[in-house]
């Protein structure tokens, strides 16, 4: 990148601080491919937990439901 900017009429310090700063803030920027299978994992993990949560709030929505049913049946 500097030789094409110092080829262009880019002063080399001039050249060499923006090649740097571009390569900084690709690397701060820019998922790598490990970032995105960490992510992916983290996602799962997440999503597993949430779904444990609902099935334990469906049951226990079901199971008092069953109780108010069978308590109406019994009263009547």
């Amino acid at each position: 990148m500097v030789k094409r900017l110092t080829g262009a009429g880019m002063s080399e310090p001039q050249a060499e601080i923006l090649a740097g700063e571009h390569s900084l803030l690709i690397h701060e920027r820019l998922a790598t491919k490990r970032d995105l299978q960490e992510l992916e994992a983290s996602m799962k993990s997440n999503l597993e937990r949430v779904e444990n949560r609902m099935i334990i709030k469906l049951g226990g929505l079901f199971f008092l439901g069953i109780t108010v049913l069978a308590t109406l049946i019994t009263m009547l």
